[in-house]
């Protein structure tokens, strides 16, 4: 689909950076810096070249490549002379600067004085991990000229520990950005974007993750077993091939760390059965790999949220996409470039009523969070699930005042999400039964049904069209 979808809070965000940039600020230094990160493929870059158009200031675009230094020296160079900022093509013929505190004096003396434009550095990780000394030239860059100048810094990265690590105490840009986080599209975006009811945006919400390369391929209003029967016949189609270089970028090295993830991805969720599926590793190198997959937010680690202090930890994909690439696409990239990528379907239909069951979990979680002040009980700040070592019972929702040991149960409810299956009495029995199990909870806590088909039950329930307005 062609046309520019969400993304109204970044760049709402962009421009209130441009007020102080075009008018000056309290402190009369007009230059502002931006910080934004977000997982590969959601559309940061995309967002920034939107932000770009729209304002139509004169800017400077460089994507650092993960080389050498000097190669990145060199484009840097290559770009400036080619950006649209006044005079640029006068530095055509200037010899490449062997450091970075010289490219951003180049910069600086490239910049207009009297109004305002656009600096953009992407993949800045690439950068700090580079040189040593790139995160001190920035930031005398920036103190000495580029703070001085009506100029917008936009600093992009993939790598999220190491973007969150450049704004922190003690490194040499601390405090001087504005931090910005660009998620996936959500799944309102999603059915928007797609033209799907609010069921089936949620569906392919799980497919695709709310990433934009891969929701471009899906055709206008398609279904989901429409969209998988075409993206599937094509080795070179986004949803197979962006999860092979997602791996690639975040774990280049990490060889054990990926095993563990492709383990979760499989459907272990405790330590010890990740550790056996991932081929017996010993559990000190279980530990290290599930801590590296935490830190940079590709794993989530979760824990029953009650009133009673609990061990049992689970971990889960924390992106949707990603889960379902190592579900069920990553081992069959072969198969789909032998042409039998109807094979690949077909393992997926088999599957994918009890896989959508777990994964949508998370995303209902999310929503019912989101809509807590208005749909919820009072003092419902957090939305979690329990289980125990034996699931039983094993609850889709708790609402409580804090996490992770609550003061007060506000919530517990059961999530039913099957086509043409109602939420019924059989349900809402087991449903009082497990709340009847969970610490905190008594026959006072107030019930949730969440269904995809209805409810026959007498018990409040939200449906796809409650909650997708979690997003608008």
């Amino acid at each position: 689909m062609d046309g520019f979808v969400g993304r109204r809070t970044e760049l709402s965000l962009l421009d209130d950076l441009l007020i102080p940039v075009r008018s000056g600020g309290r402190s009369g230094r007009r230059g502002r810096a931006v910080l934004i990160r977000g997982r590969r493929r959601v559309g940061k870059s995309r967002l920034v070249e939107e932000f770009l158009e729209r304002s139509r200031l004169p800017h400077v675009f460089f994507t650092a490549i993960g080389g050498s230094k000097e190669e990145d020296l060199a484009g840097f160079t290559a770009e400036l002379a080619a950006s649209t900022l006044p005079d640029a093509t006068r530095f055509a013929d200037f010899a490449v600067p062997q450091t970075w505190d010289a490219a951003l004096s180049l910069l600086a003396g490239a910049l207009p004085t009297d109004a305002p434009s656009v600096v953009v550095l992407d993949e800045m990780p690439y950068l700090v991990r580079q040189d040593p000394s790139f995160e001190g030239a920035l930031q005398k860059a920036f103190d000495r000229k580029l703070s001085k100048l009506p100029v917008l810094l936009i600093l992009v990265g993939s790598d999220l520990s190491t973007m969150e690590q450049l704004n922190t105490y003690g490194r040499p840009f601390y405090q001087r950005g504005t931090e910005m986080i660009v998620p996936p599209l959500n799944p309102a975006e999603v059915g928007t974007m797609l033209d799907l009811s609010p069921a089936d945006a949620f569906d392919a919400y799980l497919v695709t993750g709310g990433l934009p390369l891969v929701l471009e391929e899906w055709p206008h209003g398609a279904g989901l077993w429409d969209y998988l029967e075409r993206a599937l016949r094509h080795p070179t189609s986004a949803l197979l091939v962006s999860g092979e270089r997602t791996l690639a970028a975040e774990f280049p090295t990490e060889a054990q760390a990926r095993t563990v993830l492709g383990a979760i991805g499989h459907g272990e969720r405790t330590f010890s059965l990740i550790g056996r599926a991932a081929g017996d590793l010993n559990p000190g190198s279980v530990k290290r790999s599930l801590e590296l997959l935490t830190a940079r937010r590709v794993v989530a680690a979760d824990v029953p949220l009650s009133t009673r202090p609990s061990r049992e930890t689970r971990y889960r994909i924390e992106d949707p996409y990603l889960r379902f690439w190592l579900s069920f696409i990553g081992q069959a990239i072969s198969t789909v470039e032998r042409g039998r990528g109807d094979r690949v379907v077909a393992s997926i239909r088999t599957s994918w009523t009890s896989w959508r069951g777990r994964a949508i979990e998370p995303v209902i979680r999310d929503a019912l969070w989101r809509l807590a002040d208005d749909r919820l009980p009072e003092h419902t700040d957090t939305i979690g699930g329990y289980w125990t070592r034996t699931n039983d019972p094993e609850i889709d929702i708790v609402g409580a005042d804090r996490s992770p040991i609550a003061k007060k149960i506000t919530l517990v409810g059961s999530v039913k999400w099957v086509e043409n299956k109602p939420f019924d009495t059989r349900d809402l029995a087991r449903l009082i039964t497990h709340c009847s199990q969970l610490p905190g909870a008594d026959d006072t806590t107030p019930l949730l049904a969440v269904t995809r088909s209805g409810c026959t039950a007498d018990v409040p329930h939200l449906t796809p069209e409650d909650l997708i307005a979690a997003w608008t």
